[in-house]
């Protein structure tokens, strides 16, 4: 392994790392402030960093910003789509995660269940795009099946929770963003993409806030770190490390290595919030893991 794709792959898992424990971030945030608040909040944290650090590209680089009006109009139209679907997968995201009962393990099944839009994007893709979708993907789809059924009703229809569901709901509009983000990119820098992408999720969030919610200011003080971690580690720093990551890292490796964001979420609930999970969840949870490897064979396949 040369050393751009060491430090590539080296990127993706640091950006995992991070992405799983802002699982345990959010957990915690959730006992203290309302959904839509919270994702304000934490939008526009991350609009402050990724505004400073494009201004500190842009110096060094002045063709970073757009100048004709079809790459401002290309920019605005992608960001504000991907940001939409942002909006709602988080939404869904945060909430589901606010209703997990205690003890319920919600960082980890948070996090396996998200990482599920792994092997739900390419399905898209075939039903959406008409793109020829390999065996092993709906063989990873079935896996998956198997493992949410044991991470999610293992225990009998009294462990099945609400937030799993809504959370699976947060998974299928990832998809979405996904794929937006995938054509959009295309014709925008990614940098500039996530910023007007955070504008427009912060902005419904603060439009929800207003008419939903009545935020306890005091109670947010308290949660400000989880805030900021989320603003700035979760959405600004991670989503650099992406961008260097992929330029890289083979596309399938990429994505498996993202994905192990759902592995650390487990080891971030254990470690921190003294999340258990019992023997089935954590069969639920390998299976749902082994789906997503599973569902990314066709790359490695396809290079060889």
């Amino acid at each position: 392994m040369n050393l751009r794709k060491a430090l590539g792959s080296s990127s993706l898992l640091l950006a995992a790392i991070i992405w799983g424990f802002a699982f345990v971030a959010q957990t915690s945030g959730a006992a203290n402030i309302p959904t839509f608040t919270f994702n304000f909040l934490r939008s526009y944290i991350a609009i402050f960093f990724l505004g400073i650090l494009i201004a500190v590209l842009a110096r060094k680089n002045p063709d970073l910003l757009p100048r004709t009006r079809q790459e401002k109009k290309d920019l605005a139209v992608g960001g504000v789509i991907c940001g939409i679907a942002l909006f709602i997968a988080t939404s869904f995201q945060q909430y589901g995660i606010s209703i997990y009962p205690e003890g319920a393990g919600a960082s980890g099944r948070a996090g396996f269940i998200t990482a599920l839009y792994v092997v739900l994007v390419p399905c898209f893709s075939a039903v959406i795009f008409r793109k020829k979708t390999h065996l092993l993907v709906w063989g990873g789809v079935l896996i998956a099946v198997a493992g949410m059924y044991l991470l999610c009703f293992g225990g009998g229809i009294s462990r099945v929770y609400m937030g799993d569901a809504l959370v699976f709901i947060c998974a299928l509009f990832f998809c979405l963003q996904i794929l937006s983000i995938d054509r959009a990119v295309a014709k925008s820098n990614g940098i500039l993409l996530s910023c007007i992408q955070f504008f427009t999720m912060g902005t419904l969030s603060l439009i929800c806030m207003v008419i939903f919610e009545t935020p306890d200011w005091s109670a947010v003080g308290g949660s400000i770190g989880s805030i900021l971690y989320l603003g700035i580690m979760s959405s600004g720093v991670a989503y650099t490390l992406q961008i260097i990551g992929q330029r890289y890292t083979e596309p399938t490796l990429a994505c498996i290595l993202m994905s192990l964001e759902s592995v650390f979420a487990v080891i971030g609930g254990w470690m921190i919030l003294g999340e258990r999970l019992d023997y089935r969840e954590l069969i639920g949870c390998a299976l749902v893991f082994l789906a997503i490897i599973v569902a990314q064979m066709p790359g490695f396949i396809k290079k060889k």
